[in-house]
């Protein structure tokens, strides 16, 4: 099995170490794993400001790279999003399109969908609170929706609990968006902020010592609220929990 790994590109420049724990965590399942270097960007940024032209050659970039590969696997929920979900307007029919889209996966989706682990070998004794971002919630259905009346699952909560000493604080409002949303948060600043502190908030209130979850955009978001409130909670990606402990 031939992964390709795509890193977004924030996280390629500001969170270079879960980028790298995205790689450890595959490869400690004996998976052959290539890092194309001449990736860049999925282009989501691009289609959410209407630049169309932008985004199609970034996706036709991102296709003719990955195309070859048996699965891509990022560490970016919404950057999986937009290839599965809103690449078709650029790419479709065109050679390779319907294998990136089948086959194009988040970290803790393909670890439970394709992987499938019996037990991991990590510990993490801490309280932790789940965020479940947009994209990887309602579209990639990585865990049920409050608004729809569906049996309670999480492929989230499935992986973590697998990990050694962890435990859960119950929030007011699982689902709910931090506020970031890319250009959201610099076109409506202030509703970023508010909807952020909210979200805070509701891991502080339900003993949170860590909030975690796919997506490193909503993360950031809240670390900076975070951090220049001096609150007393800190976020981590999920992929750095799972990788504690491996070489």
């Amino acid at each position: 099995m031939k992964i390709g790994l795509f890193i977004p590109c924030f996280m390629n420049e500001l969170y270079p170490q879960a980028a790298m724990d995205t790689l450890k965590i595959l490869e400690n399942f004996e998976l052959d794993v290539e890092y194309p270097m001449e990736q860049t960007c999925c282009g989501q940024a691009q289609a959410n400001t209407g630049c169309a032209h932008e985004t199609s050659i970034l996706a036709k970039r991102f296709l003719n790279i990955f195309k070859k590969y048996d699965y891509i696997v990022s560490p970016g929920g919404s950057c999986v999003s937009m290839v599965r979900y809103n690449y078709a307007q650029f790419l479709e029919g065109m050679d390779g399109f319907e294998h990136i889209k089948n086959r194009t996966y988040e970290l803790i989706e393909f670890i439970h969908d394709i992987i499938k682990p019996k037990a991991l070998n990590v510990s993490f004794p801490h309280k932790v609170g789940i965020h479940n971002s947009c994209h990887a919630h309602r579209e990639l259905g990585l865990a049920s929706m409050s608004e729809k009346n569906v049996a309670p699952f999480s492929k989230i909560k499935d992986i973590l609990d697998m990990v050694d000493g962890i435990s859960y604080s119950t929030l007011k409002r699982n689902d709910e968006c931090c506020g970031f949303g890319g250009t959201f948060a610099v076109n409506e600043e202030a509703m970023s902020i508010a909807m952020g502190k909210a979200r805070i908030q509701d891991h502080l209130d339900a003993g949170s010592e860590y909030i975690t979850g796919v997506d490193m955009s909503c993360l950031m978001h809240m670390q900076g609220i975070i951090d220049r409130e001096k609150l007393p909670i800190q976020t981590i990606y999920i992929g750095q929990i799972l990788a504690k402990g491996l070489k």
